[in-house]
């Protein structure tokens, strides 16, 4: 019997061990952190043997295969044992695809990826399709492929857990966006990272396509270099495409081999250019799916968008408060400046992860009116912008940030949360920080 050791014991650690007992593997899950209550419960009724709070070598270095939960760097002593060993250590992507024969779209990208996930989720369950939606959102891929095995699905899947990939093959893969992230986990090299988003494409053959933003330099120079075999399919809001999407006149037009589809951006639910984007690499998926096009038409005007992600909260005394807590990066802050209107009090700061402001500068110059730092160490931030606003205030708690945006905000302003960086100095993650964030304005 192979045995499949199982490092991590959240939720795509415990779909992994799930769906590994069912197709017959002697299962074990480890976490060096505490397995929380809820997820123990679901590995005693399986029958699954764990540990919580350490990594028991000798019931390791045993395994035919490891799946690492993605949020375990690579250079980690333990999954470096592993592989000089000859042990396939690979992420719950690639162990859970192996097990179903479903049209898979799979979305990676700096940026934009979960909202272009949720809204060709959201076109393809109009559609009428059995799809499931999974990956680094909602439920476990795994534990679904274990459960009710979908016909499609629509996954997010970040850099971390394409890195654990070997065979995996989208149907359709769809590339957002690349921009300078979590460069600390790729030691600093950009284009190790710019590497490791491409591999969505790697195993794809002629008869699979990649959706890719056209307008965006780094991955057009990549291709350049690095083709691939997948049908190309860009999206660009400067110039017309041969095939796949581009903008005319206020008109998003969509075209796949011999299907054509037109729809003006006044019918789009979520504002802003990025978001002409998002809509535009969800529309060509749903198009490759065979969604009907008056179904994609209907259903892009009922999406209703994406939790902690440009979230207008409440109007208080005229002035509007907007959770971006998944803003955590520069380029996905940059977004949220750019479709703002109205003068902002921006609330920023975090786990820096290698970020240059310096994009930021001519929006910050021209939108920002004060800065409220929220983070353990915000030298960085004031660093960047101490000599270009004149009002920054450190802050060390989103009850203590949102009093002082309230005391120094005025009637037509907007109050942003946009952090351009991880949350766990103070929060357990970006929908804490952003649940907090809007717990904080009812008190007001």
């Amino acid at each position: 019997m192979d045995r499949l050791v199982v490092l991590g014991g959240g939720e795509s650690g415990v779909g992994t061990a799930i769906l590994g007992k069912q197709k017959g593997f002697e299962v074990f899950v480890s976490d060096k952190g505490e397995i929380k209550e809820e997820y123990k419960k679901v590995l005693e009724h399986f029958e699954i043997e764990w540990e919580s709070g350490k990594h028991t070598e000798a019931k390791i270095l045993n395994a035919n295969v490891v799946m690492k939960s993605p949020g375990i760097p690579d250079k980690v002593p333990l999954v470096q044992q592993l592989v000089s060993k000859g042990i396939s250590v690979i992420s719950e992507i690639e162990f859970a695809s192996k097990y179903t024969n479903a049209t898979i779209v799979g979305i990676t990208g700096s940026n934009g990826k979960t909202t272009t996930t949720m809204l060709t989720y959201h076109l393809l369950k109009d559609g009428g399709l059995h799809v499931g939606m999974a990956g680094n959102i909602g439920d476990s891929y795994a534990k679904m492929v274990a459960e009710n095995d979908y016909d499609e699905y629509v996954l997010e899947i970040s850099s971390f857990q394409l890195d654990g990939i070997t065979e995996f093959k989208p149907k359709v893969a769809v590339i957002t966006n690349i921009t300078p992230d979590h460069l600390d986990r790729y030691n600093y090299k950009f284009e190790n990272y710019i590497a490791s988003k491409f591999r969505i494409a790697m195993n794809q053959d002629e008869s699979d396509y990649l959706i890719y933003d056209v307008d965006d330099e780094v991955i057009r120079e990549w291709l350049k270099k690095h083709p691939v075999q997948s049908k190309l399919l860009p999206f660009s809001l400067k110039e017309k495409q041969e095939q796949g999407a581009w903008l005319e006149n206020g008109t998003i037009k969509l075209k796949v081999e011999h299907k054509t589809l037109e729809m003006s951006t006044d019918i789009l639910t979520l504002e802003g250019q990025h978001n002409v984007k998002n809509t535009m690499a969800a529309g060509l998926a749903a198009l490759l799916v065979n969604v009907r096009k008056e179904t994609i038409r209907k259903s892009i005007q009922t999406f209703q968008g994406v939790p902690h992600r440009l979230e207008k909260v409440l109007k208080i005394n005229h002035v509007e408060y907007i959770n971006d807590s998944k803003a955590t990066n520069v380029n996905a802050t940059f977004y949220a400046l750019e479709g703002i209107k109205r003068p902002i009090v921006w609330i920023a700061g975090g786990v820096d992860k290698g970020n240059d402001y310096s994009e930021l500068m001519p929006l910050v110059r021209e939108k920002v009116k004060a800065i409220i730092c929220l983070g353990m160490d915000n030298y960085k931030l004031k660093e960047a912008f101490g000599n270009v606003i004149d009002l920054m205030v450190e802050t060390y708690s989103m009850d203590e940030a949102i009093k002082v945006a309230y005391k120094i905000s005025e009637r037509g302003d907007s109050v942003l949360l946009s952090p351009a960086c991880a949350s766990f100095d103070l929060f357990e993650n970006y929908e804490d920080r952003g649940n907090q964030f809007k717990e904080a304005i009812k008190k007001l």
